[in-house]
């Protein structure tokens, strides 16, 4: 059945900007390719947005107005360089902890695309979907993130052979769909709202209990403290007022810190070599 979309928006202008002492700008040319193929035939025709994704040279400014997506080590770099909760104009950020999915023995790349993707379908991390009781008197917010109930990479797909994430439609947030009605996700692995597959999770709030955020999963209660997020993931950042965020530091800054961050893990190395 034909998935219906939402209007269509302006294309966004994001920069893709690779601080990570793990990847090799040459690592990441063919996986950018392969991210704007994804967003333009794959994301766009069913979420009505499309963004043109473009390289940011080493010691060159990201353009004026663009949004950002930061490759880094882990989010110890981040905070180190200066990578906080928005641009330094105050848009929105994407971060992938690289060498942290390269020591969790996931895919990078996959999460380079949900990182990418969830900033498309919900940029300033805000948006939910209520789900009443059945008694309409209270209920539950689930947050509004198209990767996170299929983000496993045994779930994902290739463009180019570069390995890439599933995500949900519009219909995975639409309770009154029946069981394989529609089509919930790219992969169609998926068979009704809300559902989700192997280490897929979701942001659910009660807003009766007042227990604030807290990730639902598969098995209903997280097996991993990787479902917490990282300081400065998108599940952090929901859980903070926005008028708390912070601006990341301009890049002439960041640039700076930047060589000071390699420096260190230069002098680090020696001292073990010597040691």
């Amino acid at each position: 059945m034909p998935q219906p979309t939402h209007a269509q928006t302006p294309t966004i202008q994001i920069c893709v900007i690779n601080e990570s002492t793990v990847l090799a700008d040459t690592d990441v040319v063919p996986v950018v390719a392969a991210l704007q193929k994804q967003v333009t035939n794959d994301f766009r025709p069913i979420w009505g947005t499309d963004a043109e994704l473009t390289i940011v040279p080493k010691g060159t400014q990201p353009a004026n107005g663009s949004w950002w997506l930061v490759l880094l080590d882990d989010s110890d770099q981040a905070n180190a360089l200066g990578y906080h909760d928005l641009t330094a104009e105050g848009l929105p950020i994407g971060k992938v902890f690289a060498a942290s999915d390269l020591k969790a023995g996931t895919s990078w790349t996959v999460t380079a695309s949900h990182e990418l993707l969830e900033m498309l379908g919900d940029p300033n991390i805000n948006l939910t979907v209520f789900v009443q009781n059945n008694n309409n008197t209270a209920g539950v917010l689930y947050a509004y993130e198209v990767c996170d109930a299929c983000e496993d990479d045994s779930l994902g797909y290739q463009i180019d052979n570069i390995l890439l994430s599933d995500f949900v439609y519009p219909s995975w947030f639409e309770g009154f769909r029946t069981e394989g009605s529609t089509q919930f996700d790219r992969m169609n692995k998926i068979q009704n709202p809300f559902q989700l597959l192997v280490n897929g999770y979701i942001g659910v709030f009660n807003v009766s209990s007042g227990s604030g955020w807290q990730q639902q999963t598969m098995d209903k209660r997280p097996t991993n403290v990787l479902y917490r997020g990282a300081v400065g993931s998108r599940r952090e950042r929901r859980d903070i007022p926005h008028e708390l965020w912070i601006n990341s530091l301009p890049q002439r800054k960041i640039v700076g810190n930047a060589q000071k961050y390699r420096q260190t893990l230069q002098t680090i190395q020696k001292r073990r070599e010597a040691a």
